[in-house]
């Protein structure tokens, strides 16, 4: 089977024909409403059958390619739109709000996404001397880039690969270092060598949203995240807001309030306990930014939340049982 997949006829098909391809190897494996990880452990599939109100999360870095569908993402202010055509591509963590643009039963949102691992980009970057792609000297840590055939086969022969898990340890790491190679000459590869190559400012920033997203529940202190970045406290902020479009306490609120949001729907804590563990000292001031993020207070959000919960999971079984 893996003399097939990787016979060169396959590069003289269109973007189409692999997306239709695709989207039958997804199908196999992630069906309804389903967040399928795979065997190979920076692979996840997914599916959804209807749209979606927007939902936040923490986004690390990564390429998430759509084979049917649309989505939306925001950071900050500012909306990312991807579709069949176009990848997203996240170069840092980020917490951001998203949401399914396109989907039915007939016509499920289908989608891959790949983790990217910062060091294995930087070890092939130095390993094969890749030059620079001439970038800004900082830019926005995510970013939509058009998808093309040799990536989507590559994604392709992953899912091939699943079939045959004793290839996924020697063969995943050879088409990790394809994708990656492809990501890197794209329209949007300089994001990926900022972020990559230690001492560049980029990667400074990185150490930032590391520690942030490590320790959000404590306090914030300002020179600390300036003097990590080896950056004056100004310069820091200033990359700091390129990079995330917002603010370094503006990104620990939205972490805090992720997770204080988690702690409820998931572990059932009051919205005291959870404003507590998450770092708050007062109740009011975790209501007044969690309404304001969300756009309800804490308990009747978490109430919404169940219970569209359970209205996706019926859709999912009625799907399944017709």
């Amino acid at each position: 089977m893996i003399d097939a997949v990787h016979s060169p006829e396959r590069y003289a098909m269109d973007t189409a024909e692999v997306r239709t391809e695709l989207v039958g190897h997804i199908a196999r494996w992630a069906t309804g409403n389903a967040d399928k990880a795979t065997a190979i452990p920076w692979l996840t599939l997914y599916s959804r059958i209807q749209t979606s109100q927007p939902q936040c999360h923490v986004y690390e870095p990564s390429v998430a390619v759509i084979v049917r569908g649309r989505k939306q993402v925001s950071i900050g202010d500012e909306l990312f739109v991807y579709d069949e055509s176009r990848f997203l591509l996240t170069s840092v963590d980020l917490p951001v709000s998203s949401c399914i643009a396109a989907a039915s039963e007939a016509q499920p949102y289908t989608s891959m996404r790949a983790k990217l691992d910062m060091a294995k980009i930087r070890q092939l970057i130095l390993d094969y001397e890749l030059p620079a792609p001439k970038v800004s000297p900082i830019t926005r840590g995510m970013a939509t880039g058009p998808v093309t055939v040799a990536l989507l086969c590559a994604f392709s022969r992953l899912l091939d690969l699943l079939d045959s898990p004793e290839d996924i340890p020697v063969l995943s790491d050879l088409i990790y270092k394809e994708m990656v190679y492809h990501l890197l000459r794209s329209e949007q590869g300089g994001r990926l060598w900022q972020i990559a190559m230690t001492g560049s400012q980029s990667n400074r920033i990185q150490k930032v949203i590391n520690w942030l997203r490590h320790h959000f529940a404590e306090p914030l202190r300002v020179d600390d995240l300036a003097n990590l970045a080896a950056m004056s406290v100004s310069s820091m902020h200033h990359h700091f807001r390129e990079i995330t479009s917002m603010s370094p306490l503006q990104f620990q609120k939205h972490l805090r309030l992720q997770e204080a949001r988690r702690l409820m729907l998931v572990e059932d804590l009051d919205a005291g306990s959870a404003a507590f563990q998450v770092g708050y000292e007062s109740a009011s001031q975790f209501s007044r930014e969690y309404h304001r993020l969300f756009g309800q207070p804490p308990m009747r959000d978490i109430k919404v939340l169940r219970t569209s919960a359970q209205l996706m999971e019926g859709v999912a079984e009625g799907a399944r049982l017709a």
